[in-house]
């Protein structure tokens, strides 16, 4: 499906997150980052179909993510109740990758 890019840039934002939580910690600066799956977007729903049931097929949940879970992700982390986390890559799969 050509992914090797997609997968690049996910391991290049990990990378980033984790050098700038390093680095701006100190000011009390945190830096997280959201790893979307499978989410119902225009990207996905140009996967065929074969493709995309064979995917929902391992997904534990059963389900192909919607762009709120992402979203709710996105807004847990920037709210203060994530005020101790930082250098996190949250990953919003329905546990594809485990």
């Amino acid at each position: 499906m050509g992914q090797i890019n997609y997968a690049a840039s996910k391991a290049g934002v990990i990378g980033l997150t984790q050098t700038a939580a390093l680095e701006l910690g100190r000011h009390g600066i945190r830096c997280n980052s959201v790893l979307p799956g499978f989410i119902t977007t225009p990207m996905t729903q140009k996967v065929p179909q074969k493709v995309l049931d064979k995917v929902t097929g391992k997904i534990p949940m059963g389900h192909l993510g919607d762009p709120e879970d992402v979203a709710d992700v996105v807004a847990f982390l920037a709210s203060d109740d994530s005020r101790y986390i930082t250098g996190a890559s949250v990953e919003v799969t329905g546990g594809l990758f485990m």
